[in-house]
């Protein structure tokens, strides 16, 4: 396998779906692996090791789930549909498991599951270039820019010295931010977050002003500012994380998930029901189809749709 192989094989990981809400459940697990190589050097590791935290994170980072007692083993779901290109998955006896056993935590453990990216893939990822570019390859084509440090932090992917070392693959999926899409959307919305009204500036550039997608770029979100709002770090960071969302109304909703004590966490929940703030006449405001999709795809509500 080569450096290019690689990336296409990590690149062209089936994306599951749970009902009609994506599951980054394979991509999650590779990431969390990746940084298990970057501590330790191998990727060999027991079901029962990896399934707290790859389930909390894909918890965190993907789609709320309905049952709780589920979503305690999300992560066997990609420890057995992993690609056998890159995994290689046995039991306790050597045999090899298949792709079509059960998605349960109890027998995977019963049977002493073990994983690990196979030998030929970790020489490879032995290269910092090779790492590096695999980890902003997933993070790149299954999240949103919001979430990479918080994805990095949270697997102890750390890339302090390897962000200097840059792999392009030959083969690269994928398309290019439009040039422009963030400044149009920080005009329409006169540079003030749409849901809290920061419009803080250092002189004369406006700083803590982000424009943030509301269906997501490496989902497909269009680059246009029907998809767009102008929000402050604060709330484009807990948009993208599911703590906030939309009603097709344009009003904000608060996660039933979120919990705080203080003054400064309690003013997020007093922006529940909030209209958000129009954008300038002529411009467009959010499309319901993509209020819709982050309803369904981001925001942490279990068991619930916002239409």
């Amino acid at each position: 396998m080569t450096q290019d192989e690689l990336m296409s094989a990590l690149s062209g990981l089936r994306r599951a779906q749970i009902g009609s809400r994506r599951a980054p459940h394979k991509p999650l697990l590779v990431l969390w692996l990746l940084g298990r190589f970057l501590v330790s050097g191998n990727t060999a590791v027991t079901y029962d090791e990896a399934e707290e935290p790859v389930s909390r994170l894909i918890n965190d980072f993907g789609p709320a789930m309905t049952s709780r007692s589920r979503a305690r083993e999300r992560a066997a779901m990609p420890f057995v549909h992993l690609e056998r290109e890159v995994w290689d998955l046995r039991d306790r006896h050597g045999n090899v498991i298949d792709q079509d056993a059960p998605e349960r935590g109890s027998w995977l453990r019963s049977r002493g599951a073990h994983g690990r990216l196979h030998i030929q893939v970790e020489k490879l990822l032995a290269d910092p270039s090779t790492l590096a570019g695999a980890v902003r390859l997933l993070l790149e084509q299954h999240f949103t820019p919001a979430l990479e440090l918080p994805i990095r932090d949270a697997i102890g992917l750390d890339l302090v010295g390897l962000d200097d070392v840059i792999y392009e693959p030959a083969t690269r999926k994928g398309r290019k931010r439009r040039a422009g899409f963030a400044e149009e959307v920080l005009r329409a919305y006169a540079y003030a977050c749409a849901f809290c009204g920061f419009d803080g500036a250092l002189g004369r550039n406006p700083v803590g002003i982000e424009a943030a997608h509301v269906r997501w770029h490496s989902q497909d979100g269009p680059d246009e500012v029907s998809n767009g709002l102008a929000l402050c770090s604060l709330h484009h960071r807990l948009f993208d994380l599911g703590v906030l969302g939309l009603l097709p109304e344009l009003r904000i909703q608060v996660s039933e998930m979120f919990v705080a004590r203080s003054p400064a966490g309690r003013a997020i929940d007093a922006l529940h029901g909030q209209p958000i703030a129009s954008p300038r006449p002529g411009r467009d405001t959010v499309d319901a189809q993509y209020v819709i999709w982050h309803g369904q795809q981001v925001f942490k509500r279990p068991g619930s749709q916002t239409a």
